[in-house]
């Protein structure tokens, strides 16, 4: 591997806010599914779905689905898409098994430039979401995503899969959390590829960690 990939994780990883001290962490399991259909060559449509658990399964953190149209242009390497997306969450209250329900609905626009560095591609993703919560309670925020994929070799169809995002509100507190990811990916075709990982995801005074399992 190239000497500029290393340094391109290396970056990667140093995005993430060492700062922060956890003072709580628990861990889950996100099933995910991101789909993306051609319509033609320019224009194609988005769409996914994510079951979060608050532990290994069956207990339901956040059902989360996503679509959207996009545009792409500069021989494929940029993409422009507006979508929406529904948010179930289910909330424990302070100190109790109790939960609480929220619905959210969520209009977004997002940029996303794709790059090559040797064998390895790097995506970058500016998304601005506008979130109409439950009880009339509207936010926005601004997230950017870095990603990294390194196949082991340039024929092979296992890759290594890395990204950092962090999440920014335009209101006080700005930060609002950070997500750092590490996994192991495989190509089964051109069109499918399954990837299961790790992440850790960071907020103002706690931590949670997943094992993420993806289907693209």
């Amino acid at each position: 591997m190239k000497k500029r990939t290393y340094l391109v994780v290396l970056t990667l990883f140093l995005a993430l806010p060492y700062s922060m001290n956890a003072q709580e962490s628990n861990f889950g399991n996100w099933l995910m599914y991101f789909g993306n259909k051609k319509i033609n060559p320019k224009w194609n449509i988005h769409h996914e779905a994510q079951y979060r658990n608050y532990n290994a399964i069956g207990d339901l953190e956040q059902l989360l689905l996503r679509i959207g149209l996009g545009y792409t242009f500069n021989n494929g390497k940029n993409n422009f898409l507006m979508g929406y997306g529904y948010i179930l969450s289910e909330n424990y209250l302070k100190d109790t098994d109790e939960k609480v329900s929220v619905n959210e609905h969520r209009t977004f626009q997002q940029f996303i430039i794709k790059q090559s560095l040797g064998i390895a591609k790097i995506n970058h993703r500016y998304r601005f979401e506008q979130r109409f919560i439950e009880n009339k309670d509207f936010k926005m925020r601004l997230r950017y995503f870095i990603g990294l994929n390194v196949p082991f070799k340039k024929t092979s169809d296992f890759y290594l899969s890395a990204h950092n995002e962090i999440f920014l509100n335009t209101e006080s507190p700005v930060f609002d959390r950070n997500r750092l990811y590490g996994g192991l990916g495989y190509n089964i075709n051109k069109n499918i590829r399954l990837e299961a990982g790790y992440m850790s995801q960071f907020f103002e005074a706690s931590n949670s960690d997943q094992l993420n399992i993806m289907t693209f």
